[in-house]
């Protein structure tokens, strides 16, 4: 894991208030999750933010994380490697995010690897995994493994379907309702970009004699 110096001045007080968003309750419920849904053969990690960290840091687990989302052998990760390789372990973190967003997690709720592989923003994972989570038991395919009141099931919306000669039937009312232009002339318009005649209010023309001055 990268090593960061310490933060001073302003940068200080906006990585505080990024740590305070950081739930303390919400971790032990995705650490429970995450080892249901992945298996027995994962350790448990120790209580708090770093212990978490560095539980996810290697990629590793999250790749098992979304694989374990589809049916055996189809997941999006087709090869984890266990590996101490800076860049590698930050290529499997990011395996996990394009996954995730495949998968139906929003884009504005995915993290960016320096939140994690760094600790910049440990809350930012912990909306991702919720978010995953939700997805997960919205979809109710089978492959959720848990506790159903840990995350929030998604409403889904009602997509109506329509036959072609109700399109048909659509597309004929609204240009009913736009009108038409049949029998419509264009007599006494000006043409677009024509100057207009201005007229004196005493002139012949105005009171209707056509007659020449």
């Amino acid at each position: 894991m990268a090593n960061r110096g310490p933060s001073y001045g302003l940068s200080r007080e906006v990585q505080e208030k990024i740590d305070q968003k950081y739930n303390v309750e919400l971790e032990t419920r995705l650490v429970e999750w995450i080892l249901i849904q992945c298996g027995d053969d994962l350790e448990r990690p120790e209580p708090g933010k770093q212990n978490f960290q560095k539980w996810l840091t290697s990629g590793t687990i999250l790749c098992r994380l979304i694989n374990s989302l589809y049916p055996s052998g189809e997941g999006p990760i087709k090869k984890i490697t266990e590996t101490k390789m800076v860049f590698k372990q930050m290529e499997k973190i990011s395996q996990f995010l394009q996954a995730a967003e495949e998968y139906g997690v929003n884009r504005g709720d995915i993290f960016q690897t320096v939140d994690l592989w760094e600790g910049k923003d440990m809350a930012a994972v912990q909306r991702t995994l919720t978010a995953l989570g939700s997805e997960a038991l919205t979809k109710d395919d089978g492959h959720y493994r848990g506790d159903k009141d840990w995350f929030h099931r998604k409403t889904k919306g009602h997509k109506r379907e329509f036959s072609e000669e109700q399109l048909r039937q659509g597309r004929s009312l609204i240009g009913m309702q736009m009108g038409s232009n049949r029998g419509a002339s264009q007599a006494g318009m000006s043409g677009y970009g024509t100057p207009r005649q201005i007229m004196r209010y005493d002139s012949p023309r105005h009171n209707g004699d056509q007659s020449n001055p």
